[in-house]
């Protein structure tokens, strides 16, 4: 375990001691937020110190938005965000672009802090929020604590002041369903990241995902292709998914509830249906601040068209300025414009198929469509991109294989094993519903996810949405 991560371990348990007692709210208040710079800072102070200047600008800021809302001072605001996270984001990557000075030397150098994407849209929300109206006077202490909430500070999910507030006003004792529950999403969380650990280094090391997609470079074949975009995507899911699993059982420690942030997104049948399960606070976020207002503006088919396009363009922008992202962006867009084309084409036939074909058929579209993108999402190039969705698109290139047995055998292990226990799942809640598990097995299987945890952690990269 690295000393990082055991600094959290005991930060959060002594917390949890010193809450317990604690029934003023204000005190709690000091407290999560004493923890929370803590527990940033760890990251480093100047990212501290990015944290707390953005807070105190957008909370002053916000303070003049209330007084007299108008459509300059929003855009004000607004523009103060989107600068100052451009600044760290993509100003690096634009630098390189440009002929070499001594600026592009310092531009080039500048760090990305840990979690600044979330954490400015959180400020966005904030803003836009009061501009519409909504009763939101937080307090400078409160304010600083949505901000840095520990649980969500570093890699979301993105939460809305409406959902926090009211819960940082109140002073609950942790009840024995809220210990339960925490547990049972941290443990969920730790076999999740775990298992997106494995899928990234392999059954030996550099025979993961990560060596197929750094060390490889050219000759795939299309079985190659799709192996590593369906095996990307499950990493990513079961390394974010177990992430947000964690965070949402950490705060539930303390009785506060987080909005979901996944909810079986593999399932989805339509490309629709997938972004409301898919990163559901960044979903949502753009779906109520950037497409619906855009949507507004004009009521032709063609314009909403456009409008899901540009915001999923803004989607892949959130994560990275890049080609690549860009174009990641565009093709999900696309493929919802195509979904609406469908369904509209659909209803205009006189007898619709039936829907036990309809049903699966659009499944495995859905799914092979979403899983082809994550090679925009993953690939370290636009050339190695490229070659891949080339490869995926030539028959003859189905022959055979170049990546190893072992790595096959891990991908189709986990989708299978994913679809396995969401069955089963589904499956329990239909015909037995809530099920109480004795406490001598809860606490075997706490502790060997621990255990698995402790294991991971001794040797794992930083969560991938870090670096968002």
């Amino acid at each position: 375990m690295t000393s990082q991560t055991l600094f959290y371990v005991v930060a959060i348990s002594v917390i949890w001691l010193l809450f317990r007692p604690l029934r003023n709210f204000k005190l709690r208040q000091a407290l999560m937020l004493l923890i929370s710079y803590l527990l940033y800072a760890s990251w480093g102070l100047r990212f501290l110190g990015l944290l707390v200047g953005s807070s105190l600008l957008n909370y002053v800021w916000g303070v003049y938005l209330r007084r007299q809302p108008s459509a300059a001072r929003l855009w004000g605001g607004i523009f103060l965000n989107i600068a100052f996270l451009s600044t760290f984001k993509y100003l690096p990557a634009i630098s390189l672009l440009l002929p070499h000075t001594s600026w592009s030397g310092v531009f080039a150098g500048i760090v990305l802090p840990v979690g600044i994407s979330f954490w400015t849209f959180q400020a966005l929300s904030y803003l836009l929020d009061v501009y519409r109206g909504d009763e939101l006077q937080p307090s400078l202490l409160e304010f600083l604590l949505y901000m840095a909430f520990w649980p969500t500070v570093l890699s979301g999910p993105i939460c809305r002041l409406p959902n926090l507030l009211p819960q940082f006003r109140e002073s609950p004792k942790a009840s024995g369903e809220d210990v339960r529950s925490g547990l049972d999403r941290i443990c969920l969380g730790l076999v999740m990241t775990t298992l997106g650990q494995a899928l990234a280094s392999g059954v030996q090391l550099g025979q993961g995902l990560d060596g197929a997609f750094d060390r490889i470079s050219r000759g795939w074949t299309g079985l190659d292709v799709w192996c590593m975009a369906i095996g990307y995507g499950f990493e990513l899911f079961l390394n974010f998914a177990g992430y947000s699993h964690l965070v949402i059982g950490a705060a539930r420690l303390f009785s506060i509830r987080l909005d979901e942030n996944f909810d079986r997104p593999y399932l989805a049948t339509t490309p629709s249906q997938f972004w409301t399960r898919w990163h559901m606070s960044l979903s949502f976020w753009i779906r109520d601040y950037l497409f619906l207002p855009l949507v507004m503006v004009r009521r032709e088919k063609w314009w909403r068209n456009v409008t899901l396009v540009v915001s999923m363009i803004v989607f892949g922008l959130w994560h990275k300025g890049s080609v690549l992202f860009v174009g990641w962006g565009f093709y999900q867009g696309v493929l919802l414009v195509l979904h609406r084309q469908g369904q509209q084409l659909q209803r205009r036939l006189a007898s619709p198929p039936p829907a036990w074909i309809v049903g699966p058929l659009s499944w495995l579209l859905t799914f092979g469509a979403i899983c082809l993108g994550w090679i925009l999402f993953r690939a370290n190039d636009v050339a190695q991109a490229l070659a891949m969705l080339r490869a995926a698109g030539t028959p003859s290139a189905y022959l055979s294989h170049m990546l190893p047995a072992s790595l096959y055998f891990l991908v189709f292990a986990c989708v299978f094993g994913y679809f396995g226990v969401v069955g089963a799942d589904q499956l329990r809640r239909k015909y037995l519903g809530a099920v109480e598990l004795p406490i001598e097995i809860r606490c075997a299987l706490y502790s060997i996810a621990f255990y698995v945890g402790i294991l991971h952690m001794a040797q794992t990269q930083a969560f991938i949405y870090f670096q968002f």
